[in-house]
């Protein structure tokens, strides 16, 4: 059913594109080493069948026909990556769903539903700190404002289309009307799995990512003729912030608060920090406990920034709704995993992914894949040949059942 040499050989020969000394990825959007790794994805795309094209904002997507005029069904996952990131995240949802369709094909299997297989474009959000711009495209909701965001050089997103050499369209060309569903592969990034000694999961649902950022804004003095108590120190009030952030968080139980980017101005050994800024994940699979968590958050920066005379800001870099997956498609998956003898378990999904953005548009189901130790965004990142197969399995079924 699933040819899983060829599969891990993929696998393989991507996480090559963008290896890092230690054995991680660096593959961000819109870089030479993301285009070669797109270039070769390609090719695995047209080996399977797959007409090519790359939309307005550079989503790769390998088309096929069906045999009757009916919505698309739509697959795929990212191929960018965090800072030194694993070979495994979003890829395997790529590149598994390009195997699926490279095996109904020489299976002689034809599809009823046309399908296309979508390489979206930077779903991490790394290198501009705004995540899935081709999901974001596909459903419609990416704007031209959007486009203006930049990266630490200066260059926006609008100039990295370009500079990359993508033929210039609007923005509503790559938006997809008459879609079915979109079904994910994704490793689990999370325990959940490994702990009930499961290769695959049905997920239930997404929680919704929350970006913030937070400035501090002091004064720099000299480190040795300022006096304690005569400090504005932006540093040191971060960092109470910053410390509180983890408290709060362990209060919401099902809410998760991540620090993850630090800047220090101007950053001298002996300088009083007078600016610092930061930024806050906040997730949750209910957003009222989010938004929660997250005016906690603010109302204690807030009081920190007046008992030590700091000016505070804070901007919202992304906020997303969280997602409930389609019942139907939930049981599509369920039935497949069935159907291999193994057991059924459905978890919810802490991280987010790009079926988020598809809420409004069209349904949408998730296959998780078993993380080894529940290790993700890392080197160390490692989900087994045996689990991938059975996974590829499951979409393969699952394709199956939604395509009658």
């Amino acid at each position: 059913m699933i040819n899983i040499q060829r599969l891990s050989e993929h696998i393989e020969q991507l996480s090559l594109i963008g290896r890092t000394a230690d054995g991680g990825i660096n593959r961000f959007s819109y870089t030479d080493d993301e285009k070669r790794a797109n270039e070769l994805v390609a090719q695995y795309m047209k080996v399977a069948g797959l007409t090519v094209h790359y939309d307005a904002v550079g989503n790769l997507i390998g088309s096929q026909a069906g045999s009757e005029d009916l919505p698309v069904i739509l697959l795929g996952s990212h191929i960018d990556t965090v800072p030194d990131g694993g070979r495994f995240d979003g890829s395997l949802g790529v590149l598994t769903a390009i195997e699926v369709i490279h095996s109904l094909k020489e299976q002689g299997i034809a599809l009823r539903h046309p399908v296309k297989v979508i390489a979206f474009k930077d779903e991490e959000g790394t290198r501009f700190g705004f995540g899935m711009i081709g999901s974001r495209a596909i459903a419609g909701t990416l704007s031209t404002t959007d486009l203006l965001r930049m990266d630490e050089d200066g260059v926006t997103i609008e100039q990295a289309i370009a500079n990359y050499g993508l033929e210039r369209r609007p923005l509503s060309s790559a938006k997809l009307d008459n879609v079915k569903c979109y079904v994910e592969i994704h490793i689990e990034q999370g325990k959940v799995l490994e702990r009930s000694d499961t290769a695959v999961g049905n997920v239930t649902g997404i929680a919704g990512p929350l970006w913030l950022k937070f400035q501090l804004i002091g004064l720099a003095e000299h480190a040795g003729a300022t006096p304690m108590n005569q400090r504005q120190d932006a540093l040191v009030g971060a960092s109470l912030v910053i410390a509180e952030v983890e408290k709060m968080a362990k209060q919401y139980h099902s809410s998760v608060a991540t620090v993850g980017k630090l800047i220090v101005k101007p950053n001298g050994v002996n300088v009083i920090p007078g600016e610092v800024e930061w930024t806050v994940d906040i997730r949750d699979i209910d957003e009222d406990k989010r938004n929660l968590l997250e005016n906690d958050i603010k109302q204690y920066a807030e009081t920190i920034a007046k008992e030590r005379q700091l000016h505070l800001h804070v901007n919202e870099l992304q906020r997303v709704e969280p997602v409930q997956c389609d019942e139907n498609i939930q049981n599509a998956i369920k039935e497949s995993i069935q159907a291999l003898g193994e057991t059924v378990i459905s978890l919810p999904s802490g991280a987010g992914h790009d079926a988020m953005q598809f809420k409004p548009n069209f349904p949408v189901g998730m296959i998780f894949v078993r993380s080894k130790d529940g290790i993700s965004h890392n080197p160390k990142e490692f989900t087994s040949e045996e689990d991938i197969e059975k996974a590829a399995k499951v979409l393969y079924k699952t394709i199956v059942k939604l395509d009658r």
